[in-house]
């Protein structure tokens, strides 16, 4: 499957739970109602949480870039399927009719967004978890880019080969549910997304996400161990002032992932 990845910042005369709320109560049922017309297969809103936690993630790496206020994210079969999908009359409508409507609420100039692609590094099966409201499990969400002196594809590989077991190695006693790796595709549609919101800012390299059961690890040595694995790591293909770090509880609007 291809995701698209929507790093939102609100509009200056809205708050973060105004900004939410019109995002999860209005906007999202507008785009339910056209998950036919646009052949999505799942969308999730990830609403960024107000806690220390997102600063304390933040200090420990550095300077970073202030966390957005939510991501939202659409899945399709694949980017034949969708390429194939946006050229139909009822396509282009619904897509006019969601920009028109992320105008009242998203800084859109500010809220980057592009294409990507998932790689699984800890995985449940099915892929169930989730970070409801009411639950201890909290979505971690890490937009990144590379260091200037590393190039692009040297970054991804390290990420994949190097990173991506170190996190596993410590999956456990971090209270890893899931964790994944989300590169950005570099596909030909980014800019057919990006040109109508008048986007501004650069798209990462991609993501990592994971869910973590916060109740349970959060003060616990382990798991301060297994953190600050991750932080060193990091430095060596991160631009960490150039990324940042969130958390974030979900909902889940579309899933025809199994139908």
């Amino acid at each position: 499957m291809i995701r698209l990845v929507f790093a939102l910042r609100r509009k200056p005369d809205m708050n973060r739970a105004e900004f939410q709320d019109y995002w999860l109560r209005q906007h999202a049922p507008l785009v339910a109602g056209f998950a036919t017309d646009l052949d999505i297969l799942r969308y999730v809103q990830t609403h960024t949480l107000d806690d220390p936690a997102n600063k304390a993630a933040q200090a420990a790496r550095g300077d970073m870039e202030p966390e957005y206020d939510g991501v939202a994210e659409l899945w399709w079969a694949s980017e034949k399927d969708l390429t194939e999908n946006l050229q139909s009359k009822a396509a282009r409508a619904a897509g006019a009719a969601l920009l028109e409507d992320e105008q009242k609420f998203i800084d859109l100039p500010n809220s980057p967004l592009w294409f990507a692609y998932e790689y699984p590094q800890i995985n449940p099966c099915p892929e169930n978890v989730i970070a409801n409201v009411k639950s201890n499990i909290v979505r971690v969400f890490f937009p990144l880019r590379h260091q200037e002196s590393v190039s692009e594809d040297d970054a991804r590989h390290y990420w994949l080969t190097h990173h991506g077991p170190i996190v596993r190695s410590h999956g456990h006693a971090a209270g890893t549910l899931c964790y994944r790796q989300v590169h950005r595709a570099n596909s030909p549609l980014d800019e057919g997304v990006q040109a109508p919101r008048g986007t501004k800012v650069a798209s990462y390299l991609g993501h990592a996400e994971a869910w973590i059961d916060f109740g349970s690890i959060r003060n616990t040595h382990e798991a301060k161990r297994a953190n600050a694995a991750f932080i060193e790591d990091e430095r060596n293909f991160i631009d960490l002032n150039r990324s940042t770090i969130f958390y974030g509880k979900e909902h889940s609007i579309i899933d025809r992932r199994y139908s």
